[in-house]
This record gives structure tokens, sequence and C-alpha cells, in this order.
């Protein structure tokens, strides 16, 4: 067995069990002998338990990253590879609800997810061709942080079967995240309508 296919059964089966018995029951060690995976080689490349989750962290990213489409908006870009992301999620759904649900009862999973998903967040800017260096760069980041968090939320509660709200909840998000984006890039707004010729009185 490879390593991408050892590291992959060894995530499957950590959210597995995170699924039956809670996040705060698994560990490295629990998940290799759930899946007859070899306990040093687990140590060894997870030496960790939230290593676990950075790969399924990157797992989410490379699929945002794969075959990214040249063509459409920076925007419509966006709404595609962050919907690759849900849909590894989707794939693990229940442990990764079971990790959400954990989240608040362990401060140091959360710090580290945090900073994992600002990096992740850049890579996907990137693939939409939208630059992430300096000041307007970090900006960017922090609000695409900011919509994946909406779209991650609204996720949570998504029991159709083509995760139709969460695809909405995105949409929305986008939208709402468009006059920044727009300021960031100096687009000006539109400015509003100032016709102010009086409607033509109805004839008698």
């Amino acid at each position: 067995m490879d390593d991408p296919t050892f590291d992959s059964a060894l995530v499957t089966s950590a959210l597995n069990l995170a699924a039956e018995q809670g996040w705060t029951q698994v560990s490295v060690c629990a998940a290799a002998r759930a899946a007859n995976l070899s306990l040093d080689r687990a140590r060894s490349r997870f030496p960790a338990r939230n290593k676990i989750l950075l790969h399924l962290g990157r797992l989410a990213d490379q699929a945002g990253l794969a075959d990214p489409s040249p063509e459409g908006s920076s925007r419509d870009k966006l709404f595609d590879v962050l919907m690759r992301r849900i849909d590894i999620f989707q794939a693990h759904r229940d442990g990764v609800l079971a990790l959400l649900r954990a989240l608040p009862t362990e401060p140091a999973t959360a710090a580290s997810l945090a900073c994992a998903t600002q990096n992740s967040m850049g890579l996907m800017l990137g693939a939409a061709g939208i630059a992430t260096t300096g000041l307007r760069g970090a900006l960017r980041v922090r609000g695409i942080t900011l919509v994946w968090l909406w779209t991650l939320r609204a996720w949570q509660t998504d029991t159709s079967a083509d995760l139709s709200a969460t695809m909405a909840a995105l949409d929305t998000a986008l939208t709402h995240a468009e006059p920044l984006a727009n300021w960031l890039n100096g687009v000006a707004p539109r400015p509003a309508s100032t016709d102010t010729t009086p409607e033509t009185a109805p004839a008698p």
C-alpha cells in the first residue's frame, strides 16, 4: 500500500470512528486498528491527531485545485473550487459533523484548523486567478474565509441530495462579498440613478 492510499484509509477510518463515537474518542492508533493498518506506520505518518484533520484539508484542497476551469469569471471559479471542497467533506459527512460539534471543546484543534483554513482559502483564490499578496491580498483571504465559513454552516444542516441549500448559501455569500472585492480591485461602485424627470401624468 503506497503512502497516499495508506493516508486516505487512515483518515477515512478516523472519520468513521468520529461518526460512531464522537471526535473526542478518536486517536491515531484507534483509527489504525479499526482499518487494520500498521500502528507503527500510522504513528510515523500521523504523529498527532490533528494531522488527520490537516490531511483531510489537503484532500479538500487537492479537489478544489484539480482541473481548474480556464473559462468563466473569478466568481464562477471560486464557486466551483469551494463546492469541490464541500464535496470532500460530504463524502465523510457524519465524521466531519462530529468533528465540528466537538470543536468548541477543543480550542487547540480549532486554532490549528483556523490557520489551515486561511492557507487553504489563499490557494482557492489563487486557483480562481485572484492575487493574495500584500494587504489587499490578505483582505481577500479574510473575506473568502468568511464566505467559506458561511457556506460550511449551511452545509451542516443541508440534507438535500444535491446540496442545493449549500450552493444557494455560497452564491449569496459571494454576492455579499462582491462590493468588497470590487473595492479591493479598484472598481468604482455603480452610481445611483440621478434621473429626476417627473413621470408623465396620465391622460384624463
